[in-house]
């Protein structure tokens, strides 16, 4: 009885915890939606931002992408050889990534290397007090910390997806040229024959999703981090491992719509 009765303090605290977290996020976004609109406009650092998070991804976006064609094709080969269907390589491929390998792959890779860089960044300003003294010095500090990270990644992971499904669709190629001689020609047609206007579309609406919950994300886990070194390595931790939980949700509920529509 005196277990129970002590569980129930620590389960209240943890509810209490739960909630008051979801409502300081929500707080944190609404005030993001409230500063983007208002003057002045940090255009310089939005700029440096999306050099930052799409010009020093590329070689790890493109290593991943091209490895990431080249894999499937060869693991889907054998399935389709079995029926003798290895023709359907390019539209299988074309389909598998423009739909859900490369937006996805491409927001896992820049939620482990963005999101933990803009929480670290944050977090590490905000130990050492050096939000405080820009809040001091007359500048608003989450327009110029958060608003312009958070644009920056929702305009950057769509022009990374487009880039990871090329490279991706690159990769495929190489192989089944190299196992079925099959031009480059006639590769790149079967691919644009299978894929709709829809699912381009979808995979846009879905990168700029996924960038503003890395940015928004891994802001707030920085914004929000203290007791020093300790908390800065705590929010860079969160803000990756939530990221990618929230991408994952956000792909499913995405998935869903997507598939409702295809069915009208």
């Amino acid at each position: 009885m005196a277990g129970d009765a002590d569980r129930k303090p620590v389960l209240s605290k943890k509810i209490d915890k739960f909630f008051t977290g979801l409502a300081s996020a929500f707080s944190f976004v609404k005030r993001f939606f409230r500063e983007v609109f208002v003057p002045p406009y940090e255009l310089k650092e939005v700029v440096h931002q999306c050099y930052r998070i799409g010009v020093e991804s590329l070689p790890l976006i493109s290593l991943t992408g091209f490895i990431v064609g080249i894999v499937f094709t060869n693991q889907s080969r054998p399935s389709l050889s079995e029926f003798g269907a290895t023709s359907w390589l390019p539209s299988l491929i074309s389909i598998a990534v423009v739909r859900a390998m490369g937006p996805l792959v491409t927001a896992l890779i820049a939620a482990g290397k963005m999101g933990s860089s803009i929480g670290a960044e944050i977090g590490s300003m905000k130990v050492t007090e050096q939000i405080d003294a820009m809040e001091v010095s007359a500048t608003n500090p989450f327009k110029f910390l958060v608003v312009t990270r958070v644009l920056a990644t929702t305009f950057m992971i769509p022009v990374l997806v487009m880039y990871t499904d090329f490279v991706a669709l690159m990769g495929s190629f190489l192989s089944v040229n190299a196992n079925e001689m099959v031009s480059m020609t006639t590769f790149f047609v079967q691919v644009f024959e299978s894929i709709s206007f829809l699912d381009i579309i979808s995979s846009v609406l879905k990168s700029l999703l996924f960038g503003f919950t890395i940015g928004i994300v891994g802001c707030y886990k920085g914004y929000n981090s203290s007791k020093g070194t300790e908390g800065v390595g705590r929010a860079a931790n969160s803000a990756v491992v939530m990221a990618m939980f929230l991408i994952f949700i956000e792909e499913l509920l995405v998935l869903q719509i997507v598939n409702a529509i295809r069915m009208m």
